[in-house]
């Protein structure tokens, strides 16, 4: 008789990799590399503060150098930070890997 193995408890994601992995596996915006520089949408968060979908999702298109009233993607971005983060506004400390 086969013995079974107990299933490994997995400890889940931090909500933000999930975003950052649907953000960029799932959407292409993984950052760039800008005057030399890579250029992360990390970068663009505050140590504190209130940040929102929309901030977050011009701060992703940002990040690509270029101009976020011309992508076709902010509401995307912005419908994935709310599934992730559970809210359309979130503390700038829980936007951390």
């Amino acid at each position: 008789m086969a013995s079974r193995r107990p299933k490994k408890k997995t400890k889940p994601k931090n909500p933000y990799v999930q975003l950052l992995n649907e953000v960029c596996v799932g959407m292409g915006y993984c950052g760039c590399i800008k005057d030399g520089q890579v250029s992360h949408v990390d970068d663009f968060i505050p140590e504190d503060g209130l940040v929102s979908a929309k901030q977050f999702a011009q701060w992703v298109v940002l990040a690509e150098n270029l101009d976020p009233n011309a992508s076709p993607h902010l509401k995307d971005i912005a419908l994935a930070f709310v599934r992730h983060m559970g809210a359309t506004e979130v503390d700038a400390k829980r936007l951390r890997h």
